[in-house]
């Protein structure tokens, strides 16, 4: 082979890692989709997160916004959450938000309403992990945020929904908050903290719930 097709694969090879980077393609150059420094936190949730039943600006995704202005963090944060969503849901809508808004880290709060849907907890847990995936394909890191269900479900499906956060995170290396309501969810005086439904947290609980995130996310922020 002479010097000029040797010139010539050369400048070839180079174009198509250009147009492969150019496109996402992952090769043995090294990792594409490298992670996302500088983009807004993106949270997608149910309606524990999407202020249900409260005035607009009391959720505890919005006192994170707040909280992270008065550190004067650049992140913004991008609420993307939906009273009644699913897992499903949330994985059918998840392509176009990483696309649209570009997160550097994705806080997953779904779950719950499939428990209360008694869909099964294996397409749940497949539609987290892919949403893990596509998360982290985007350059963002991922923080795993869990609910448990009421023991009249039965001691085993309780235990079985609360195993399924806990292998998600296991197997993915995610930091993991197993409970949202943790602290007043599971106290005596638990219903203080709710509104006249009995299963949406009130305005007051909405600083708790964020003092539960908080100590998973603020290590992700640096």
């Amino acid at each position: 082979m002479n010097q000029s097709s040797n010139a010539k694969m050369g400048k070839d090879r180079r174009h198509f890692i250009a147009l492969a980077l150019a496109l996402g393609i992952s090769g043995p150059w090294g990792a594409v989709n490298a992670q996302n420094k500088t983009g807004p936190v993106l949270v997608l949730g149910d309606s524990l997160s999407a202020e249900y039943g409260l005035n607009r600006g009391k959720g505890w995704v919005k006192l994170l916004e707040q909280r992270l202005q008065e550190q004067k963090n650049p992140r913004a944060v991008v609420n993307a959450s939906i009273s009644g969503d699913t897992t499903s849901g949330g994985r059918a809508r998840l392509p176009a938000l990483l696309s649209q808004h570009k997160p550097s880290i994705v806080i997953l709060e779904l779950g719950g309403n499939d428990a209360l849907r008694g869909l099964p907890l294996q397409s749940s847990q497949s539609n987290m992990e892919a949403m893990v995936k596509a998360s982290r394909d985007a350059g963002a890191k991922v923080m795993l945020v869990g609910m448990q269900v009421p023991p009249n479900y039965g001691a085993s499906y309780t235990e079985q929904f609360a195993q399924m956060f806990q292998s998600i995170a296991s197997q993915n290396k995610l930091p993991l908050l197993p409970f949202l309501l943790a602290g007043f969810g599971d106290s005596p005086d638990a219903m203080q903290w709710f509104q006249a439904d009995r299963i949406h947290p009130n305005a007051q609980a909405q600083p708790r719930m964020l003092e539960n995130v908080w100590p998973k996310l603020k290590p992700m922020l640096n």
